[in-house]
């Protein structure tokens, strides 16, 4: 093995072999948004079916979680399964490159958001609370929404990711100094995405010289972070912390879940040590990176009044409530300064601003609350973006959910955050508004 291959072993990240459509594929069809957006929006999906139509496209190749409850689930993985086969079969991906992909981003927000395509091994990654893995969940996970997933990998041809991961480089130098190395190329693909969502670009970085600047690097924040988080600074060691999820967390632990589960069953396996499922195809990026904004996830209740969420959240300390006048003022004052967090509740054409004196990340005193609801029988669903839940929220009819909206989040911090107490409740951040989320792209062989 090569030195930087060593190097970046011990990091927990691999060299890939990634596999891009062929030169004559649009791939302006073929690049979708990531599967956990748009999860109350079936009008969105219908317009991606028939934007890419009969062309190849990684819709054919993911489960939208709009239809991860639906009766046909099992079809269309089989169907996910199916199209994979047939990608390959009939040579839609060209031959793969060794070696990680610069990406560059647009959105309609930021001009410019940088990451690295490259594979992280399982093995160095523990979504668990406690865990002190160099790769750590930042949020809760729900082990239930786990297993449905399970299926579309298992035995999958073909991996294409949509996780983000994120290194805490606070002078934001490695990612952006392999970007200049990679742009001395022309790039691998470029184009615009589907629906407004901005443009997409990626170069390769394949040389070892490029691997061992990446080694380097992330040797660095690796050593960096034992001493880094601590109470109170200082030079305690501690473990190494130097990936934290960032979006897709529920994906990634489903790529844990069946690697595990591969291990059990395949433990005579000579190959098992270097099997492609011990792996996971991911995107690099900085948690510094001015294209990133921390988003909150909002939040819709299902068969529940207004007045029972509102009565639910009043256990909150400093609990206070009061209406207003209509959207734009409720988004502006849960938005604004204040000594507590503050949520907004929309639903039965009424709009409340609560106040409280919780601070710190506002998931934390509020998923408890909502958790006792959704045992006492209401559903929840987690949204991307206010102006989401302000549409369902007002839509009207008995069975329109009640919008909580939450406030901003700070990104600073989180890292040391994690560190010290564990994962975040789940569902805290969002990097970005729906329409800012990875689009699907490269490719990985995963099984067969």
């Amino acid at each position: 093995m090569g030195d930087s291959t060593e190097r970046l072993a011990a990091l927990g990240t691999v060299i890939p072999e990634i596999s891009l459509p062929r030169s004559d594929v649009d791939l302006q069809k073929w690049a979708v948004i990531a599967c956990d957006q748009f999860t109350q929006d079936t009008a969105y999906w219908e317009d991606v079916a028939k934007t890419v139509g009969p062309s190849p496209s990684t819709f054919n190749l993911i489960l939208p979680e709009r239809y991860l409850e639906d009766a046909h689930r099992q079809n269309r993985g089989d169907g996910i399964h199916r199209a994979m086969t047939a990608y390959l079969a009939e040579g839609v991906l060209a031959p793969p490159i060794r070696g990680c992909v610069y990406v560059e981003r647009s959105t309609p927000r930021h001009p410019r958001r940088r990451g690295l395509v490259l594979a992280i091994d399982l093995e160095h990654y523990d979504w668990r609370p406690g865990s002190q893995t160099l790769i750590r969940s930042t949020e809760g996970t729900v082990p239930e929404r786990i297993f449905p997933r399970m299926a579309i990998r298992q035995s999958a041809p073909l991996e294409t990711p949509h996780v983000l991961l994120l290194i805490d480089d606070e002078a934001d130098y490695l990612i952006p100094a392999l970007g200049e190395r990679a742009k001395k190329a022309p790039p691998l693909y470029h184009t615009p995405l589907m629906f407004g969502a901005g443009e997409l670009s990626g170069w390769a970085l394949v040389e070892e010289t490029d691997w061992l600047v990446l080694a380097e690097g992330l040797a660095e924040l690796a050593r960096r972070s034992e001493t880094r988080y601590g109470e109170l600074g200082g030079t305690a060691r501690e473990k190494p912390f130097l990936y934290a999820m960032g979006d897709g967390n529920h994906s990634l632990a489903t790529a844990k879940a069946v690697w595990d589960e591969y291990k059990q069953t395949h433990a005579n396996d000579p190959g098992l040590p270097q099997h492609p499922a011990r792996y996971a195809l991911v995107e690099l990026e900085n948690i510094y990176d001015p294209g990133i904004a921390f988003e909150p996830i909002h939040r819709l209740l299902f068969g529940a009044r207004l007045e029972d969420v509102r009565a639910a959240l009043s256990d909150m300390p400093g609990f206070v409530s009061r209406s207003v006048t209509g959207a734009g003022e409720l988004s502006q004052l849960v938005a604004g300064k204040a000594g507590g967090n503050r949520y907004g509740l929309i639903g039965e054409g009424r709009y409340i601003l609560i106040e409280t004196e919780t601070t710190g990340i506002a998931t934390e005193g509020l998923q408890p609350l909502l958790d006792e609801l959704t045992q006492n029988g209401a559903g929840i669903d987690y949204i991307h973006g206010e102006e989401e839940v302000f549409r369902i929220a007002e839509a009207g009819g008995s069975n329109t959910p009640v919008g909580i909206l939450l406030p901003p989040v700070k990104k600073s911090g989180l890292f040391r955050t994690v560190a010290r107490s564990g994962p975040l409740p789940r569902k805290s951040f969002s990097m970005g508004e729906a329409v800012e989320k990875r689009f699907y792209l490269e490719c990985r062989r995963l099984f067969g």
